[in-house]
């Protein structure tokens, strides 16, 4: 039996995973602020505004510029909107949602003004209980994943069994859900993994090759891990989808928005031409900041972050970055 699934934010991703639904069996409606996006969608199955790889969308995808509309019935609701803005645009759903509809954020970020994760922006902007919030995170470029490629993700919900029922109603022939329990675990992976892409991003902009991108990679995983561990998470969480398989996807794409950021500075732009060179900041820029805040507050050393925000404060180059890394001390691993 198909469920009524919405979701909030009909951008590339949103739409993408609004496919992997209506793939599933399910009747999705998607909501968006832009009039035009929600006419596309409703009107000829196409999103040529943040989606235009996909010709045609299911027929079993609908859309509505309208709040109470878009979630009125739904099991579950599918977040998808810019983390830096989901706060103040889910404060609109409040009351509107369903006493028994499970929340499921999409998204990957840290909340720049407070400095939250999305589980914490989500549930306090809606008031909701942790057994009807989920956070779904893996390896999944929009691109590829609207492509029909196959792919995996992560559903982690304190409740078991609501991480099983949206797992069931969103899996396909194509795309596969695994369930957990650590909530902080996968939401931390999806955000702090952008720090880590930065980074690769900008040594492979300067030019080194693979040894250097892996190094970066696996030291990068080991502080993301220490900090989750310390911040309560498992450290298995890490190594699965949700971590390295994220981290291995973003660092490898010239797809992912971090990546290209950091490719840019690594080439030798700077901070500002790199945002007016990829329309806008990567979401690794403020999650750097963060991340060094976090390890002071958890008591954990972050080489790694520590050294992408002299890049991104004080306009280091590539060179002095990776030295960062390599500091005097032997290191046991």
């Amino acid at each position: 039996m198909g469920k009524n699934i919405t979701i909030l934010g009909a951008g590339a991703w949103g739409t993408a995973f609004g496919q992997v639904a209506a793939d599933a069996g399910n009747d999705v409606m998607m909501w968006a602020i832009e009039p035009e996006i929600v006419e596309g969608i409703r009107d000829h199955h196409h999103n040529a505004v943040r989606l235009p790889s996909v010709e045609r969308l299911p027929e079993s995808i609908t859309a509505t510029g309208d709040r109470k509309e878009a979630v009125e019935g739904a099991d579950i609701i599918i977040v998808s909107i810019a983390a830096q803005f989901a706060r103040v645009a889910l404060e609109e759903f409040k009351g509107l949602i369903g006493s028994d509809a499970v929340v499921v954020s999409l998204m990957k970020g840290i909340e720049r003004s407070t400095g939250k994760r999305m589980d914490e922006v989500v549930r306090e902007a809606l008031d909701l209980p942790a057994n009807r919030f989920a956070a779904i995170s893996g390896p999944n470029l929009s691109k590829e994943v609207a492509a029909r490629q196959p792919a995996a993700a992560v559903v982690a919900c304190e409740d078991i069994d609501a991480a099983r029922m949206v797992a069931d109603a969103c899996t396909n022939d194509y795309f596969k859900l695994f369930v957990s329990t650590d909530v902080i675990g996968v939401e931390m992976c999806g955000s702090l993994k952008n720090v880590v892409a930065l980074a690769v991003g900008m040594a492979r902009g300067a030019g080194y090759g693979e040894n250097t991108a892996a190094m970066i990679e696996t030291r990068g995983l080991a502080e993301l891990t220490a900090l989750g561990t310390a911040a309560g998470a498992r450290s298995k969480t890490f190594a699965g989808l949700a971590g390295v398989g994220d981290l291995i996807a973003t660092c490898g794409s010239p797809l992912s928005r971090n990546y290209t950021f950091g490719a840019n500075l690594g080439k030798g732009l700077s901070v500002e031409e790199a945002t007016k060179a990829s329309n806008g900041v990567a979401e690794g820029v403020p999650t750097t900041g963060a991340v060094v805040a976090l390890g002071k507050q958890l008591g954990v050393s972050t080489p790694l972050a520590d050294a992408m925000s002299h890049v991104l404060n004080d306009g280091i180059t590539c060179d002095q970055m990776l030295s960062e890394l390599f500091e005097d001390t032997v290191g046991e691993e």
